[in-house]
């Protein structure tokens, strides 16, 4: 395969983050796949539809899940798919005007416009049943629960880290990933001296900024306060004064030390395809899912990898259920009882193992090592543990705090802005 080809197959797949609102979903209706699974799902025997984002023709787990329900039941679902940079706009404004499929994918919480919580508040949303709310991962019911009743369920857990190539790595002398953030931007520098860099950021695409500041985050903050965004919801810490300035300091610094490809401020999700795929970079802060595609496409063995920790530290990754089915409020009747049908099949171990093998997921129902894809095996001890943390914007009080990161990291990589500045406008966002 071409790098033109691959690029065009995987370019989307790399913004398929654990954060609908924020990030590309992927999936389109696509082919049929015979994997097997139940055979007693309960059929309601009316067809409904689902609205995604539009991803790739490789990347269609959300069509070919579809497919194997349908399969197994002769219920009709349609999939449709919306342009990803646009997804957003087209769930708020059609649920606003009436005319939204009977379901859609969301985000868990209430960091972005189209979060759980914003929504079902606003009276858009269908409460679901006991089986949809058994499945929510212990601690995190509050980003499903409005007024003792769930309104979304959690499709797969996305855990998200650095994409890393080691036989790339291996190429200029890096035989092991970095094990602390000392030997990170020791890597960088052997990585340079070899014709690399350690790693390619989209840098004009803010939501790939703010993804690289919450895999950082993960380490440098949550790792020694998992509870961080309650306290600053008690007004007892602030970005300013806390882990999140380490954050903000360290994009600055590895900046500075050439970790990132040159002219990084101007970087595309085309130059993360191009670095990977053309192995001129050896990491890049992507879904843990890109592992698989970008793998498929290109033949390359890429695992995700956890952002190292300082003096001794402990290293975490961010793995959040990103991804949420919901029901539309204003659906007939028959069709939102057909689609929690649908739901109560998904939520079976057999479909959420299926679900996630589709999607280059884990499973929502449990997390061992015998069902991990091999790409999370690096993480598999942290993930079995449960050391990892809930994506942070997922109880964000609102999308300006997440918007200041990410547009906020634009800045610093122009120098348009200063740490403090961002910390200031992130923290000003969360008290509007």
């Amino acid at each position: 395969m071409s790098q033109l080809s691959t690029n065009r197959h995987v370019r989307w797949a790399l913004i398929a983050a654990p954060l609908a609102g924020v990030l590309v979903l992927a999936g389109c209706s696509g082919s049929t796949d015979d994997d097997g699974g139940s055979t007693d799902a309960p059929a309601a025997g009316v067809g409904f539809s689902i609205m995604v984002a539009q991803s790739n023709d490789a990347d269609d787990y959300w069509g070919k899940f579809a497919a194997q329900y349908t399969d197994e039941t002769g219920v009709e679902i349609e999939v449709i798919p919306y342009p990803g940079d646009g997804y957003n706009t087209q769930v708020t404004t059609q649920l606003q005007g009436g005319n939204a499929a009977d379901m859609m994918i969301l985000s868990p919480g209430t960091g972005q416009p189209i979060s759980v919580i914003t929504l079902a508040e606003a009276g858009f949303l269908e409460p679901l049943d006991d089986t949809s709310a058994a499945i929510i991962p212990e601690g995190t019911e509050s980003l499903y629960d409005v007024d003792g009743e769930i309104y979304a369920q959690p499709a797969a857990l996305t855990p998200t880290g650095l994409l890393y190539n080691a036989a790339g790595a291996a190429d200029v002398g890096i035989e092991n990933y970095p094990a602390s953030y000392a030997d990170l931007l020791a890597a960088c520098g052997t990585a340079r001296a070899g014709g690399k860099t350690f790693n390619v950021l989209a840098g004009s695409a803010p939501p790939n900024n703010g993804l690289l500041a919450m895999v950082i985050s993960a380490t440098q903050v949550y790792a020694t306060t998992p509870d961080w965004n309650e306290q600053r919801a008690a007004g007892e810490v602030t970005f300013a004064d806390s882990g999140w300035r380490d954050v903000l300091e360290t994009i600055v610094e590895m900046k500075d030390t050439g970790c990132f490809q040159d002219g990084v401020e101007g970087g595309t999700f085309d130059s993360i395809t191009q670095g990977i795929g053309g192995q001129t970079s050896l990491s890049a802060s992507v879904p843990g899912s890109a592992a698989a595609s970008i793998g498929g496409a290109t033949g390359l063995d890429l695992t995700v990898q956890a952002f190292p920790a300082s003096g001794g530290g402990k290293a975490s990754i961010v793995a959040s259920a990103g991804y949420a089915w919901a029901i539309n409020a204003a659906a007939e009747d028959d069709a939102k009882e057909s689609a929690q049908a649908f739901l109560d099949w998904a939520a079976e171990p057999e479909q959420a193992q299926a679900f996630a093998d589709l999607a280059g997921f884990v499973p929502i129902t449990g997390v061992t090592a015998d069902n991990l894809p091999p790409q999370y095996q690096p993480i598999g001890e942290l993930l079995e543990q449960g050391s990892f943390v809930e994506a942070p914007l997922a109880t964000f009080p609102n999308p300006a705090v997440y918007d200041a990161l990410a547009v906020g990291v634009q800045g610093l990589l122009t120098g348009q802005k200063t740490v403090d500045q961002v910390l200031d406008e992130m923290d000003a966002a969360w008290d509007a």
